[in-house]
């Protein structure tokens, strides 16, 4: 990157990109929490005295960044947690299609081994395994399902019986310092679902899925976790952010 001249300036955010980092303060802040409603359009037209097109195209890079969804003729919802969305490690976010809200429920959380994980992330072969289905309340068909794996700590210990911390995944991991800054992810094309993973999701054997694995490391390369992931391919997307 050149540098840039003395006595010149970045220039100025465009007003779409303005109110997509004020909104974006007020989720992340806790204001808005997850599920919170935003203000409708023609409010956040007088709030930030634009046009509605600029308010739309700033909603539509919040979308982009997995903080909040739009459903046509109802509204934008938060969509963020709490936790880290663009974590940087390649694909950023899988995200649902569906206007409809989705429930995780933890299969498995366990101290065994996995080979592929072992070799995926060039670790001894001893990880916290954890299990995840989402699925879409009151329909019973998973739309996803996650094997983590990240290298056994002792701090993991109250894991097994304690379950995992405020219910997540990452901070869990946080608490035992590990933490992801960098990766490699993989996405292609699972043609049959086998009979196991198809009876865990009630789908039929057999059903196209889309199958991510992703090795993450921590600022210093050493092995964070490694994770794989079956999608139902017509309810996600994948969004993948390049450079600055």
């Amino acid at each position: 990157m050149k540098d840039m001249p003395v006595g010149k300036r970045m220039p100025p955010p465009t007003k779409s990109l303005a109110i997509a980092r004020a909104l974006e303060r007020e989720i992340r802040s806790g204001r808005m929490a997850k599920g919170h409603r935003l203000e409708s359009e023609a409010a956040l037209v007088r709030r930030f005295r634009v046009s509605r097109n600029t308010v739309r195209k700033g909603l539509e890079v919040l979308a982009r960044a997995g903080l909040i969804a739009t459903h046509s003729g109802v509204g934008s919802f938060v969509t963020y947690d709490g936790t880290p969305i663009d974590d940087r490690l390649g694909w950023t976010r899988a995200l649902s299609e569906s206007a409809e809200p989705a429930e995780t429920r933890v299969l498995r959380v366990a101290r065994s081994g996995d080979p592929v994980a072992a070799a995926a992330l060039g670790s001894a072969d001893d990880f916290l395994c954890v299990d995840r289905l989402r699925v879409v309340p009151g329909g019973g068909v998973a739309i996803s399902l996650e094997r983590s794996r990240a290298p056994w700590r002792d701090a993991f210990a109250a894991v097994l019986t304690d379950g995992l911390a405020g219910g997540s995944l990452s901070r869990t991991l946080a608490a035992a310092n590990l933490v992801p800054s960098q990766g490699e992810e993989w996405a292609a094309v699972l043609p049959s679902l086998n009979a196991d993973d198809a009876r865990l999701m009630g789908r039929p054997a057999g059903s196209a899925m889309l199958h991510l694995t992703r090795v993450a490391r921590d600022a210093e390369g050493r092995p964070v976790e490694y994770v794989e992931s079956l999608l139902d391919p017509a309810r996600f997307r994948l969004h993948l952010r390049f450079g600055l």
